[in-house]
């Protein structure tokens, strides 16, 4: 398996469009606990995600020299698979603002896995790809996701609502975004050595 970006504990590789990574993203957004924030745990549509959702994973962008945004992730240890990152370009054509994602299987939480993979593709932004800002939102309910965030760098920039197609728990709350600059994660990287 080629590793596009290895951790201490994981590898990160390209998507295929292979049947076992069409499985495997099936069972990871089937999962409602997994899609609680996402759409409120409804059941996933393997034709969706063969024909969107797979797709969306397997997107290159000129910004990162016809890379992927969106990375498989495995366990070191056993090669299982525990979920996806993302770092995609806001703009497909222009490296300035990545946004920060990730989802893992319910059996990969409280690992650690999302704080490592997110530091890595946080630092991978800003030393290799010339990302100068990187950004992420969630549900304000979202606690976990929220700690994710803020370990790998990213501080509350702000709170927002949306009008969603349908409404999920919590949804009432809003939504928050984080941030970080690619200045700030440089400061914090000197502090930290």
């Amino acid at each position: 398996m080629a590793a596009f970006l290895e951790t201490e504990r994981l590898v990160l590789r390209d998507f295929t469009d292979s049947a076992s990574d069409l499985d495997e993203v099936f069972a990871l957004h089937d999962d409602p606990e997994v899609m609680r924030f996402i759409n409120g745990g409804r059941p996933a549509s393997r034709d969706a995600i063969r024909e969107r959702t797979l797709p969306q994973l397997l997107e290159r962008f000129a910004a990162f020299d016809g890379g992927r945004g969106c990375w498989a992730a495995h366990d070191r240890a056993d090669d299982r698979f525990v979920g996806w990152f993302a770092l995609r370009p806001v703009q497909p054509d222009r490296a300035t603002v990545a946004d920060l994602g990730y989802r893992l299987r319910r059996d990969a939480w409280g690992r650690g896995y999302a704080t490592e993979g997110a530091r890595a593709l946080v630092d991978k932004g800003f030393r290799d790809l010339r990302v100068n800002r990187i950004v992420a939102d969630t549900m304000t309910v979202n606690a976990r996701s929220r700690r994710v965030l803020e370990k790998a760098g990213l501080t509350l920039v702000g709170q927002f609502h949306c009008d969603w197609p349908e409404v999920i728990e919590g949804s009432a709350q809003g939504d928050v975004a984080y941030a970080l600059t690619r200045e700030a994660w440089a400061a914090g990287r000197g502090a930290a050595h």
